[in-house]
């Protein structure tokens, strides 16, 4: 038995709407379907400013009107949606729409045109009649109606007998719509709910009604025109036939019961429904579901989990077959009416369902949610030795969401349009392949076509393979407990490498995350194994994984694929299990995967993985999620930041250290990531500047500190930066301190000597004219002077700005 989805909702017309409508969780809706099952009404009881309505929704995107109607109170309520049959054209059926004043609307669905009205009809012959509950019964209409008496009675035991139950013919014909006489089946009775089955009526007491009517249920056989009693928790049952109208009326058909029914306890009924047997489900609020059979009986079929049933808590009742369907709290139960045997219980992950007729309802289930249509399937097959059906189903479900994923078109397939629709043949020709080469040893194999006999050639090792793996699967769940854990093994890094070889999709994720969850160490073998993992000679980490092996590794879901049911990526999960199993090794495949990054996406690339979250901080991120800290956290937080190499990072590793008060691994880290850039050589000199202005603690390392001062800081800089960063006293300073823990000029005094001896930057940009072995330099080449005459009369006079050698400056000079 499986859930299969067989629509996305989007072969229904407006299904966008519809799919909207049933997300609305907290609004009361009522679905219904036609007895063909293509259509879907939706009455939506909703509440202001929102009207209520009911809308009709037609599958397959059939063209034509649409049903939608809608009423604003104070205006009558709509009471029910009843399909009937039409006894002229077979296989037909027209809607009845029933209004709380009366009113019906009998619509008619043609292909191509669309919903059309039939006619209007009135149902009670009353203008102050209100209907309360409605059915229908063959080509009958049986309805409960509130009749209020004329004038206001203070004796409320008489207002409680206002109701009445009638009925009346509807016959649909070529000519049009006529409604029958109106019969009176029950008066002066109390409000009831009727249920109807093909040849007989149910009475249930509603809700509302007095303790002392509310024992016992009236069953209506409108052949036999009788009356069946019956309390069925008393064993209680007594049939009176009404002949004449005059028995009708409710107090004379108990007069001869009320002493015997007075001593019972009332019904307890949490939900009622109608089995296509023709008996009344019942489900009581203790969980506990029974049958009602038309002759009075009751009989016990099944006991609900979860204990006692809230008021308001749905439970949905359908039989297909002799399977009863039941869903309680997200929870499907198949049970065997006859034996009360539990057949499946199926966990929905769909947060509400409604039932759909089917057209196959003796063998198949199928479940309306917000998500699509689902079916579930509990028949048996005839050889069941033969997997092709499942494997066939999941085929093409693995090709629509492929598919899917690589189209522009709004419109969503499903395995019904990929079957039929003739376009992607991939998927049927794997499906025909697979049914050849799984059953060749079972039976003798079918010839296959000459390019499906080439595939198969092709990817017979893939068919191995998979083959393999359900024989693994297969001994898994037959293998004793002892050897479970090895199988387990072998499963798990064969579906960790099969996952990592294909598309990293949300299901494989999630899928990914359960498997992590459940075999935590054979997870982590399966990932050293796909990833190549090891040391070399040297004791470093290296890995010989593909470069696709690597992408699927680094690839980070988009933010609303993660986090609302907990999965977590897949890089975070090989973090959390180096954690576990190999904490030494996780700076490391850090820097590997930093590595595989530089080499493969550009620094400031947004489709890389450092483009989002750098790697070092998603590591991190493992690391804070931890439940207990120790010190050997502290520790891989400064591997994790180290290994980076990123100029933030360092620094944020230089500062944890200073705050761990390890003075030897600051010095050992500044002179090591000083060398990686000049601004955070800068940076670091600076931030232990500081430091050795507030304290002693650095004094042992001043030969190797003064070192990485940088060339651009002068000696006013530093003692601008020392004064900045003394320690605040509370009393006045004194020359010499009994502590001896202050700053003197003894300790500046190596780094100031070094910063004035060493050449300034000024003095290096002219280093090269400074040491040119040639002073003064040559003389430029002498011009030849024009005569002055020629000058005045044809040559424009020379500017100052004319470069002259120094003797014709000194000639001009002394003119």
């Amino acid at each position: 038995m499986k859930l299969r989805q067989v629509s996305d909702l989007s072969d229904f017309s407006r299904g966008h709407w519809l799919r909207e409508l049933l997300c609305r969780g907290e609004e009361p809706k009522l679905v219904q379907s036609s007895p063909d099952g293509q259509h879907v009404l939706l009455l939506q009881k909703s509440r202001p400013p929102i009207l209520p309505r009911v809308v009709a929704f037609q599958r397959h995107s059939i063209a034509g009107a649409d049903l939608e109607r809608s009423w604003e109170p104070p205006q009558p309520a709509l009471v029910g949606l009843l399909f009937l049959q039409s006894p002229v054209v077979p296989d037909s059926w027209v809607l009845a729409v029933v209004w709380e004043h009366g009113r019906t609307e009998v619509w008619h669905f043609v292909v191509a045109v669309g919903w059309q009205l039939l006619q209007t009809l009135e149902l009670c012959q009353g203008a102050r009649a209100r209907v309360v509950s409605v059915c229908s019964q063959g080509a009958n209409l049986v309805w409960c109606e509130e009749r209020p008496p004329l004038g206001a009675h203070s004796d409320m035991s008489k207002c409680a007998f206002r109701f009445c139950v009638c009925a009346r013919a509807l016959e649909v014909g070529e000519q049009g719509v006529r409604l029958g006489a109106a019969r009176i089946v029950l008066h002066n009775s109390p409000e009831y709910q009727v249920l109807a089955s093909p040849q007989h009526v149910f009475l249930v007491p509603a809700a509302a009604s007095f303790a002392t009517t509310s024992k016992f249920l009236l069953i209506w056989h409108p052949e036999k025109a009788e009356f069946t009693i019956t309390a069925p928790s008393a064993g209680f049952i007594h049939s009176k036939v009404l002949h004449s109208s005059s028995e009708s009326d409710f107090k004379k058909l108990l007069l001869g019961s009320v002493g015997l029914l007075s001593g019972f306890a009332p019904l307890d009924i949490h939900t009622s429904t109608m089995s296509n047997s023709g008996g009344l489900l019942l489900v009581s609020t203790k969980g506990s579901v029974s049958i009602v059979e038309p002759d009075g009986t009751q009989r016990h079929i099944f006991d609900l989990e979860g204990g006692p049933l809230a008021q308001g808590s749905p439970v949905q009742l359908k039989t297909f077959g002799n399977i009863l369907a039941c869903v309680l709290a997200g929870v499907l139960y198949l049970v065997d009416q006859n034996s009360g045997r539990l057949v499946e219980k199926e966990v929905l992950s769909m947060k509400e369902v409604h039932f759909l007729e089917s057209q196959d309802e003796e063998d198949s289930i199928q479940l309306l949610s917000q998500s699509g249509i689902y079916s579930f399937s509990f028949s048996k097959p005839e050889d069941s030795s033969r997997p092709e059906p499942c494997l066939v189903e999941m085929v093409f479900e693995e090709a629509c969401r492929y598919y899917q994923r690589r189209s522009l078109s709004s419109s969503k397939l499903t395995v019904e349009k990929l079957k039929k629709g003739g376009t992607f043949q991939a998927p049927v020709v794997l499906a025909a392949i697979l049914q050849h080469s799984l059953h060749q040893k079972q039976k003798p194999a079918r010839s296959l076509e000459d390019t499906y006999a080439k595939l198969l050639s092709t990817v017979s090792l893939e068919l191995q393979s998979y083959m393999s793996l359900e024989l693994l699967k297969t001994c898994v769940v037959c293998a004793p407990e002892s050897e479970v854990e090895s199988y387990c093994k072998e499963l798990v890094e064969q579906e960790v490498s099969r996952i990592l070889q294909s598309d990293m999709d949300k299901d494989n994720l999630a899928y990914l995350n359960s498997v992590f969850a459940s075999f935590p160490k054979a997870a982590w073998k399966a990932t050293r194994s796909c990833l190549q993992l090891q040391q070399n000679g040297d004791g470093l980490l290296v890995a010989r994984a593909t470069p696709e092996v690597w992408k699927k590794v680094l690839c980070q879901p988009q933010l609303e694929e993660v986090g609302q049911n907990g999965m977590v990526p897949l890089f975070e999960l090989i973090c959390a299990s180096f954690l576990r199993f190999k904490p030494k090794w996780l700076p490391s495949f850090v820097e590997l995967t930093q590595q595989y990054v530089s080499s493969s996406w550009s620094y400031s690339s947004k489709e890389g993985p450092e483009g989002r979250v750098p790697l070092y901080k998603r590591a991190l991120g493992v690391l804070a999620r931890k439940s207990k800290h120790s010190e050997a956290d502290d520790e891989m937080e400064l591997e994790l930041l180290l290994c980076s190499k990123r100029p933030k990072a360092v620094l944020q590793a230089l500062h944890l250290l200073i705050h761990l008060k390890q003075w030897q691994r600051v010095v050992e880290v500044a002179e090591k990531f000083s060398k990686l850039s000049p601004l955070l050589n800068k940076e670091i000199f600076i931030t232990l500047l500081a430091e050795f202005a507030q304290h002693r603690e650095l004094d042992p390392y001043l030969d190797r500190l003064w070192p990485l001062c940088p060339a651009e800081l002068t000696a006013s800089n530093i003692l601008t930066m020392v004064l900045q960063h003394l320690p605040h006293s509370q009393e006045d300073p004194v020359p010499f301190s009994s502590e001896g823990n202050q700053l003197t000029v003894g300790l500046l005094k190596p780094l100031l000597q070094r910063v004035v001896q060493r050449p300034s930057v000024q003095d290096e940009m002219y280093s090269d004219a400074l040491q040119n072995t040639t002073f003064p330099p040559p003389t430029p080449p002498r011009e030849h002077k024009i005569p002055s005459k020629v000058v005045a009369d044809d040559v424009p006079q020379p500017s100052m700005a004319r470069t002259s050698s120094p003797s014709t400056l000194l000639q001009d000079d002394s003119v």
